[in-house]
């Protein structure tokens, strides 16, 4: 229906306003594999980070909620292989990510430039 796709067009655009600078598709998350036989060569997101690969990139568990990284503590890395491709998307995601400043005056490490 037309009207509808109109509204529905409307909505996302109202939410890519509100979440403003963070991502419009939520969270980041991670790839991981699907549990049964059948399934276990496909590779789907996952509900978050582990502990491990999140010390292997280089950031903190708070300091990951707090820049749009989800983290489950609950999650066990099985295979290096899913490790390293997970550190690797964490660390491109940390290289694109621009962390404004609290303050203008007075920025933290990490916190990018005026120029950036």
């Amino acid at each position: 229906q037309a009207g509808k796709k109109k509204s529905r067009r409307a909505t996302r655009l109202d939410k890519a306003k509100a979440v403003a600078p963070g991502p419009v598709a939520g969270l980041l998350r991670p790839v991981v594999h699907c549990q049964t036989i059948r399934y276990n060569a496909r590779v789907r997101a996952g509900r978050g980070f582990t502990l491990d690969e999140l010390k292997a990139a280089g950031i903190n568990k708070k300091q990951a909620r707090s820049v749009g990284i989800s983290v489950d503590h609950r999650r066990k890395n099985r295979s290096q292989e899913s490790l390293q491709a997970n550190v690797l998307r964490l660390k491109e995601y940390k290289s694109r990510l621009i962390v404004f400043p609290r303050k203008a005056s007075k920025p933290k490490k990490g916190d990018s430039t005026a120029a950036e």
